[in-house]
């Protein structure tokens, strides 16, 4: 797994950079040579936050924390990519071409498979709109997130609530 880690707003020690990929390298039997990670650490006041985006063949893993201390932060970041890892095993296991009874997590994760339940499909009409009239449709209902086709580019976008109040917008873009 190649790995590219940057710092905003800080200079990483190298000892941190060497704990970064120790703490990734328990991954390399799950993910081929070609998938790339990407940590990016920010520390802002006094929080510091770590960021892991893991990409291989169009599957993203990510997760994101938040501590006073970014060796904490990065553990509960390779926690959470752990237990993200472990509930999509079979998926990664076909995007791999591993034998599908070989249980290549099992070994740092004893966490029973969660099984996904779509229990409800709506459909509706995707109106064309600025962003910010998507944002102000999704806070009037009162959602986290909203869909709608961009005015400028005619594509289906959807913007959304982040955690920190602020709102991100998702626009697809082709392999």
């Amino acid at each position: 797994m190649k790995i590219t880690i940057v710092g905003r707003k800080v200079n990483l020690r190298s000892n941190f950079k060497e704990l970064v990929e120790r703490k990734l390298a328990k991954f390399d039997r799950i993910f081929d040579k070609d998938a790339e990670a990407v940590v990016t650490v920010t520390v802002e006041r006094n929080r510091q936050t770590v960021e892991i985006t893991i990409k291989q063949r169009g599957m993203i893993c990510r997760a994101e924390d938040t501590a006073m201390e970014m060796n904490e932060a990065l553990d509960h970041v390779v926690a959470a990519l752990g237990k993200q890892i472990r509930r999509n095993k079979t998926r990664l296991e076909k995007a791999r071409k591993v034998d599908p009874g070989m249980e290549i997590l099992d070994d740092y994760y004893d966490e029973p498979d969660e099984e996904i339940n779509l229990t409800r499909t709506k459909r509706f009409l995707v109106k064309v709109m600025t962003p910010e009239e998507a944002v102000l449709q999704m806070n009037m209902m009162g959602h986290e997130f909203f869909m709608f086709r961009n005015d400028e580019s005619g594509e289906v976008n959807v913007v959304y609530r982040r955690k920190d109040g602020d709102y991100g917008l998702l626009v697809p873009e082709g392999e």
